[in-house]
C-alpha cells in the first residue's frame, strides 16, 4: 500500500532508491507511441516515459507537467536537449488539458500518469516524505501550502483517524490519532522521526513487515497532496482533450488508486452496472473510451527482479471513441473524498 511501488525492502517510506521507470515498454505499447502524435506525460518526475516517447518516434511531441519544483528544474537539460518538441510545464496533472490548450494543443495523442510519489522525493529527507532519515514533516509535492505537520497539528482527532483509515488503510487509525492529540498538547510535531516513533509504540511491526508507521504517511501524503482528488480530475480532463482514438494510459502503486482508474475505465468503455434490474432499463451513455488493456497489466518476472518497487504497478489504459465528452462522474469523485466530506456534499460511501 505504498505510493508508486515503494514496498518493503524498496524504501517504502524513506530507503534511498533510483527511479527507474516502471512498465516502461508495456506503457509505450498502450500509448502506440511509434505511430506519431503529440503526447501529455502528466507525472514527469525523472522524465523516463517523456524521454521513451520522444525517442518513439521522430515527431513525437510531449506536454511534460509536474508540481514539483525540484523535477521541473532537473528536466531542463531535457528539455533543452529536445528543444520544440518537449514543453516542459509546472503545474498539475489535473489540469492537464488546460496546461496543453495553453500550450497551443486542441487535442492529443496520448496521455500517460505514473501516480504516487517518486523515490527521489523518498530520497531527499529535507522533503519529509521518508521517516528513515530525520528531517522536516513536510510532504509537500508542490513545496508550498499546508504541510504534513500543519495537518498533524491542525486537525481534528476524527479529522486525522479519517485521513490514516481512509487513505492510509491503517486499521489502528483512531489509536494513533488519538496518541497525536496527547502529545502535540506537550510539543508540537515538527520532524517526520517524532511522528514515526509515536506511530511505532503504537503499532507492533510484524516480522519482514513494513514500517508501522508507512500506512500512517501515506495516508499524510495523500490527503497533503490531494492525490485522489488529482486523479479524479486528471481522468476526466483526458477525456476532454484526447483525440478519437487517442490513449490514456495510468500506472498506479495501490489499491485506493487502482480502484478509482478501474472504476472510471468501467463507466466510460459501458462495462459497470447500469441500475436496478427492478427498474426500468434506462438508455446508457455512449461509451467515451474502448479499452486497450483487459484487466490490470502487472510487471514481468525480470523487471520485479531488476526493480523491486515495480512489484505492485498495475496499468491500465482506454482508447478515446469520438462520443463528446460526458459530465463527471460523481461516483467515482466520491472516491477520493474522506466520508464526511462526502456526507457535506449530500453523498453517500
Amino acid at each position: 500500500m505504498m505510493g508508486r511501488g515503494d514496498g518493503p525492502g524498496a524504501g517504502a517510506a524513506g530507503g534511498p532508491s533510483r527511479h527507474v521507470p516502471v512498465l516502461l515498454e508495456e506503457v509505450c505499447t498502450a500509448l502506440d507511441v511509434k505511430r506519431g502524435g503529440t503526447f501529455i506525460d502528466g507525472t514527469f518526475g525523472a522524465g523516463g516515459y517523456t524521454r521513451a516517447i520522444l525517442d518513439g518516434h521522430p515527431q513525437n511531441k510531449v506536454v511534460a507537467i509536474d508540481r514539483d519544483p525540484d523535477a521541473i528544474a532537473g528536466g531542463a537539460s531535457l528539455a533543452a536537449k529536445f528543444k520544440k518538441r518537449l514543453m516542459l510545464v509546472p503545474g498539475r496533472f489535473g489540469d492537464l488539458d488546460d496546461v496543453a490548450r495553453e500550450q497551443g494543443f486542441e487535442s492529443v495523442d496520448g496521455v500517460v500518469l505514473d501516480i504516487g510519489v517518486s523515490s527521489m522525493q523518498l530520497d531527499q529527507a529535507e522533503r519529509g516524505f521518508s521517516f528513515r532519515n530525520e528531517g522536516p514533516l513536510d510532504m509537500r509535492m508542490e513545496q508550498s501550502g499546508p504541510s504534513a505537520a500543519d495537518l498533524v497539528n491542525e486537525s481534528s482527532e476524527a479529522e486525522l483517524a479519517d485521513i490514516f483509515y481512509h487513505y492510509g488503510e491503517e486499521r489502528r487509525a483512531r489509536a494513533v490519532a488519538r496518541a497525536i492529540i496527547e502529545m502535540r498538547r506537550r510539543q508540537p510535531f515538527e520532524t517526520t522521526r517524532q511522528l514515526a516513533d509515536l506511530v511505532a509504540s503504537l503499532i507492533r511491526q510484524e516480522p519482514g513487515g513494513i514500517h508501522p508507521a508507512t500506512r500512517v504517511f501515506q495516508g499524510l501524503r495523500i490527503a497533503v497532496n490531494d492525490e485522489l482528488g488529482e486523479l479524479v480530475r486528471a481522468l476526466h480532463a483526458a477525456e476532454r482533450i484526447l483525440t478519437p482514438g487517442g490513449r490514456l494510459v495510468v500506472v498506479t502503486f495501490h489499491s485506493l488508486e487502482d480502484r478509482i482508474v478501474k472504476q472510471f475505465f468501467a463507466a466510460r468503455t459501458g462495462r459497470a452496472a447500469t441500475g436496478s434490474r427492478h427498474l426500468p432499463t434506462a438508455a446508457a451513455p455512449e461509451p467515451t473510451f474502448d479499452a486497450v488493456t483487459r484487466g490490470p497489466v502487472g510487471p514481468s518476472e525480470q523487471e520485479m527482479a531488476r526493480n523491486p518497487r515495480a512489484r505492485s504497478a498495475k496499468l491500465r489504459a482506454g482508447a478515446r471513441t469520438s462520443t463528446p465528452p460526458q459530465e463527471p462522474l460523481s461516483a467515482i469523485a466520491m472516491l477520493a473524498e474522506l466520508p464526511h466530506t462526502a456526507e457535506k456534499r449530500g453523498g453517500r460511501r
